[in-house]
């Protein structure tokens, strides 16, 4: 049934809005993606903050125009999705990487392009940015880089006291 245009009306202001809070967008196609793996994809974006919306192409140009983002959504082929990020950047295109990865569910939808920090993405970058690690993984990296030379020091500090107790209870023996 078509949409009236109130409907659209709402749809474009959802769309704008949504587009203005975003970290990142990614635009992905998408072909015979059943209910279960729709739903199962979407699980996993809100689990990272991130939201799977799909509208028509009209509409998504015009909330593109609105926030002064040069792409023309009608160029790419088929149905098209837009996956927002309110949090981390990266990790909708892991989830979709993640999700390609099965071969089945690999054919079914695949990256378009994207957005980051108002500069347009080909599918190439958005699918490098799928294979690079997650914030909380680099934050964990850094914090490990970071805690390294500290926990050495500490165990150097530690080996003095040890060969100290060590002096000290061959001397007791020696009494």
């Amino acid at each position: 049934m078509p949409k009236s245009k109130l409907q659209k009306q709402e749809i474009f202001r959802s769309l704008t809005e949504k587009i203005k809070k975003s970290k990142s967008v990614i635009f992905v196609g998408f072909n015979a993606l059943g209910v279960k793996d729709n739903e199962e994809l979407r699980t996993k974006l809100r689990t990272e903050n991130g939201e799977y919306y799909v509208a028509k192409k009209t509409l998504i140009n015009l909330a593109l125009e609105d926030n002064k983002i040069d792409i023309n959504v009608r160029d790419f082929e088929g149905k098209v999705a837009i996956i927002f990020s309110y949090e981390d950047e990266v990790a909708p295109a892991k989830i979709i990487g993640t999700f390609r990865q099965n071969k089945e569910q690999g054919k079914k939808i695949f990256f378009l392009g994207g957005i980051l920090d108002g500069k347009l993405l080909s599918k190439e970058e958005v699918e490098a940015l799928s294979k690079l690690p997650s914030k909380s993984e680099l934050y964990a990296k850094l914090v490990g880089s970071i805690n390294a030379p500290i926990s050495g020091f500490v165990n150097v500090l530690a080996g003095n006291l040890r060969g100290l107790v060590t002096v000290l209870k061959a001397i007791e023996e020696k009494k």
